[in-house]
């Protein structure tokens, strides 16, 4: 058999790229529990882009039709009951008039961006978190816990926050987006 390595590249044991994908995850994580505690400060607002896939989400079956592969929720000025835990976040919104709980696990999240100050992050799609099993998902949503009842409480405006597709006029394409893609051997 023939070794078809290259061997002047060591190969990564660390694994860098899971290591940088995991802290980068935290920073998302740290951002909305603190929206969680205290709400939005200034003109701060986030999209969100989501697997739909992954396991440990839960959206309505009307939400998992229209979006069956990837969905962006913005978090801005009508969200409710946001929770968050070590795995994942849970929250309120409205999507064409019709309030939607979302569980999401941050292993799910594929983009974040604050269009108010230019910070965008985004994660590869084939990170070892994506291979959950069911035991797994169930270790999920069991962390997550129930999700709130779709009760509506304002938190600013009366705006109807409903999911973004990328292609969205509102997301401005200047921002700094990180991408660990170039960082990864080929």
């Amino acid at each position: 058999m023939t070794d078809t390595s290259n061997p002047s590249e060591p190969e990564d044991l660390i694994r860098y790229d899971v290591l940088a994908q995991e802290a980068l995850r935290g920073v998302v994580k740290k951002v909305l529990q603190e929206v969680a505690r205290t709400g939005l400060p200034g003109e701060h607002h986030f999209y969100v882009t989501f697997d739909t896939r992954h396991a440990g989400v839960r959206l309505s079956s009307r939400m998992r039709e229209k979006y069956p592969e990837e969905m962006t929720i913005v978090v801005q000025h009508q969200f409710w009951d946001m929770e968050t835990t070590e795995h994942g976040f849970s929250i309120g919104l409205s999507f064409d008039n019709v309030p939607e709980s979302l569980l999401i696990p941050f292993a799910a999240i594929r983009g974040f961006f604050d269009p108010s100050v230019q910070f965008g992050l985004q994660f590869d799609a084939d990170t070892p978190e994506d291979v959950l099993n069911a035991e797994s998902q169930k270790t999920v949503e069991n962390a997550v816990g129930a999700l709130p009842p779709a009760k509506k409480k304002e938190s600013g405006s009366a705006d109807d926050d409903g999911p973004e597709d990328e292609d969205s006029d509102k997301e401005p394409g200047s921002a700094d987006v990180v991408s660990l893609d170039a960082f990864r051997k080929k």
